[in-house]
Formats: C-alpha cells, structure tokens, sequence
C-alpha cells in the first residue's frame, strides 16, 4: 500500500480557545449579578426591580442592562452553571475496557453535577431553590428557567449524536429524555427543604429519573462511540 492510500488516523479535535481576560472579567460580573438577582427573587419575588439588583450587585443600572435584557434575565448565569457542567463533563467521557456505556455516562455526569463537591457549589444549589419557589408568582422567571433548559437540550444533540452514532430522531429523543430528567429532579427537589447530596439530593434523582426516561433507547446500551467503532 502506498503511503498516499494508506489511511490515516482522525486527527483529534483542537483544543477550545481560553477566553480572553475581557470575557472572563464579564463572566465573573455576570455570575456576581445573578447570585445578587437570585437571592433578591427568593427573598421577595416578582416585586424585585433591576435597580434593586444592580444595587446590591455593585454595579450602574446602565451596566446591568449591558449585561441583561431584563431582570429575570439576570438569573440565568447561574441557572445555566450545572447545566454546562454536565455537558462539558459529558463530552469527555472516558475511554478504555472499563467504559460506561452512555446511559451509564450520562447519569454519571448528571450526578456530579448536582451533588456539590463544595460549599460555594451547595450555595449555588440552595440559590436555585429559592428561585423555583418563586417561580409560580413570575411567569418571566420561570421562562428563563425553560430557556435555560431549551438551550442545554440543544447543545447536548450534538455530544450524545458524537457519543452514538446514532440517528438524528433518536438524538433528539435522547437529549429530550436526559434533560428533562435533570430539570425535573431539580424541580422536585425544590420542594422541600431536603439536603443537596444522600438518595433525595437532586444528583440521586437526576440519576434515577434519566435511568427510567431513556430506558427505551438502545442507541444507550453500548460505551461511548461503540457503534462508529464497530464499522471499522
């Protein structure tokens, strides 16, 4: 075989650029603004006012709407950490004889997620508690709660679709079942005043509800990119 048929190994994919110093610093801004916001939601609800945020943010009201449309809008950053640590946790799945099939993987992931690993993250946890009980009296916050959710089912389609090879009607449902688990263990967590780790913290119910959502999805049962690799 010559060396310009001979096949050549995929190359890996490039690493993510680091975002600028900029996009950290607005990050961080962001992040500081939604646990203010969350905290003021929990404490009186939809009576809150983006004034009221920015206030005890530290920052102008002309910057908390550079940052934000509205203030619903402000809690967002924080609702969407646990949900983008999942994904990015995910999207590196280990390899190796002893890799978890992708069900496995994916309540794995879920459950690191949601059960802390420290106290800032337990915070983190107890700040999206208060604003699911305010929820009911908010319609806007609660759409940013969907919109969060939305969003998380859309960039998951493409890691479960790597992850399986599977076609794109089954991804959707994948992604559907494994996200909804997630929100709705969250949800029902927020309905008591239950620790956030042990059997009914929401990294416990996440797993067990997405065990029971995707029980019949077979594009599941196999490790992670096993039916690319059985075309070879």
């Amino acid at each position: 075989m010559s060396a310009e048929s001979a096949p050549t190994e995929p190359r890996p994919a490039a690493p993510a650029a680091r975002p600028s110093l900029t996009e950290r610093r607005k990050a961080a801004t962001q992040l500081e603004i939604a646990r203010c916001a969350a905290a003021l939601f929990a404490e009186r609800g939809a009576a809150v006012t983006a004034e009221e945020i920015a206030r005890a943010s530290g920052v102008a009201l002309r910057t908390f709407y550079r940052y934000f449309r509205t203030k619903e809008d402000a809690v967002a950053p924080l609702l969407s950490v646990g949900v983008r640590q999942w994904i990015d946790d995910l999207a590196a799945p280990p390899a190796g004889p002893a890799a978890p099939t992708v069900r496995e993987a994916l309540e794995q992931a879920a459950r690191r997620a949601l059960t802390p690993a420290d106290e800032p993250a337990a915070e983190a946890l107890r700040r999206t508690r208060g604003l699911l009980r305010a929820m009911p009296g908010d319609p806007a916050l609660r759409a940013v709660w969907h919109r969060v959710h939305h969003d998380a089912e859309e960039a998951l389609r493409p890691v479960l679709a790597r992850m399986t090879g599977a076609d794109a009607p089954q991804v959707r449902l994948a992604a559907a079942a494994a996200n909804t688990a997630l929100r709705v263990a969250v949800e029902e967590w927020a309905t008591d005043d239950g620790p956030v780790d042990g059997p009914r913290g929401p990294g416990e119910l996440a797993a067990r509800g997405m065990r029971a959502l995707t029980a019949g999805l077979p594009e599941l049962d196999g490790p992670p990119n096993g039916r690319a690799a059985s075309r070879d």
